[in-house]
């Protein structure tokens, strides 16, 4: 869709802002995802993906790909989100990068809306958010 008009797609979004509604831009260093998106889009978040997050303690060329895109990010005044986040030692590594929102296993597994709901439920009655 972005790659076909983009000064529609643009313009659309714009529209959108104005009304409250913000923008992902999902799997950031993957596929079509391009640094001219970040220059023209109206974003308000990079989710680094997590192929490039589940080698973080093995492999530099994953560290240092999450550390340009969390960079990136808070340049262009994004926040950041990561994918894939299963273990502590990835939590650690991307919060003290400056990523501090993140989707993984280590937080749950996927369930159904209506589970998520009672689990939600369950720990506001408890006072934990």
């Amino acid at each position: 869709m972005l790659l076909e008009n983009i000064a529609d797609t643009i313009a659309t979004m714009n529209a959108l802002n104005v009304i409250g509604i913000q923008f992902s831009l999902d799997d950031f260093g993957t596929g079509y995802s391009s640094l001219t998106y970040l220059k023209q889009l109206p974003l308000d978040q990079l989710k680094i993906d997590q192929s490039f997050v589940r080698d973080l303690a093995t492999d530099p060329n994953d560290v240092a790909i999450v550390h340009a895109i969390i960079t990136m990010g808070r340049t262009f005044g994004l926040n950041v989100i990561a994918e894939g986040v299963e273990t502590e030692a990835q939590l650690e590594f991307l919060d003290k990068r400056g990523c501090h929102a993140f989707q993984g296993y280590l937080f749950g597994k996927p369930v159904p809306v209506m589970v998520f709901e009672e689990l939600l439920k369950a720990r506001t009655a408890k006072g934990v958010a």
